[in-house]
C-alpha cells in the first residue's frame, strides 16, 4: 500500500538541514564518490556537536520556516475517505496553497543569488536565502509578511468557494484565476512548489 501522494512532506529539522549542507560540501569535494551512509551520518552527528550556537541559528531558522510550511499544509490536508493510500489524485482545479513570507522573499531574491553565484547548487541557494532571511529585521520582513497574508486571505476565499462548489455538486468547472492579480498570485505559488520540488529532486540524486 503506497502512501498518500497528496500528504504534505514532513517537516525538516535543523539537524537535517545541517546534514544537507554537509552532503553538498561532500559532493563538491568528492564529486561522483559513493557515500557510506552509516559512516557519513556518524561524522555529521559528531560535527553537529561541535557547531556553536551562533552557527546553528541559520539551521534553526530554516527549520522554523519549514515547520510553518508543514503546519499550514497539514491544516489544509484532507486524507482520502475510505481510500487506500496512493489512490486519491489531486484535483487540478483546487486552489493552490499560498507561499509563506519566507517563500515570497525567496521568489524575489532567488534570481539575484543565482546570478551572483553561477553554478550554485539548489541546496546552497536555499542555505544562502535562509541566512539572508534570518538577518532581516522585523521591519524588513514586514512587506513579505503582508504580501503572504494577502495571498493567504485570497487562498482562504478561494478554498471556501471551491468547497461550496464541491458541496453543491461534485462536478465543478475549471476554476481559472481572473485578472493579473490572480495570475501573479499563482506565480508565487509556483515558486514555492518549485523550491520544494527542486530540493526533493536533489535528495533523490543523492540517494542514487
Amino acid at each position: 500500500m503506497g502512501k498518500d501522494p497528496n500528504k504534505p512532506r514532513g517537516k525538516t529539522s535543523s539537524y537535517a538541514f545541517f546534514v544537507q549542507t554537509c552532503r553538498e560540501e561532500h559532493k563538491k569535494k568528492s564529486p561522483g564518490t559513493k557515500v557510506d551512509f552509516a559512516e557519513f551520518s556518524k561524522k555529521c552527528s559528531e560535527r553537529w556537536k561541535t557547531v556553536s550556537s551562533k552557527e546553528k541559528v541559520k539551521f534553526e531558522e530554516m527549520a522554523k520556516t519549514d515547520k510553518v510550511r508543514y503546519d499550514r499544509e497539514m491544516k489544509n490536508y484532507m486524507p482520502p475517505k475510505g481510500a487506500k493510500g496512493g489512490k486519491k489524485q489531486k484535483d487540478p482545479n483546487a486552489p493552490k496553497r499560498p507561499p509563506s513570507a519566507f517563500f515570497v522573499f525567496c521568489s524575489d531574491h532567488r534570481p539575484k543569488v543565482k546570478n551572483d553565484n553561477p553554478g550554485i547548487s539548489i541546496g546552497d541557494i536555499a542555505k544562502k536565502l535562509g541566512v539572508m532571511w534570518s538577518k532581516l529585521s522585523p521591519k524588513e520582513k514586514a512587506p513579505y509578511e503582508q504580501k503572504a497574508m494577502k495571498l493567504k486571505e485570497k487562498y482562504e476565499k478561494d478554498v471556501a468557494a471551491y468547497r461550496a462548489k464541491a458541496d453543491g455538486g461534485k462536478k465543478g468547472g475549471p476554476g481559472r484565476p481572473v485578472g493579473k492579480k490572480a495570475e501573479a498570485d499563482d506565480d508565487d505559488d509556483e515558486d514555492e512548489e518549485d523550491v520544494e520540488e527542486d530540493e526533493d529532486d536533489d535528495d533523490d540524486d543523492d540517494d542514487d
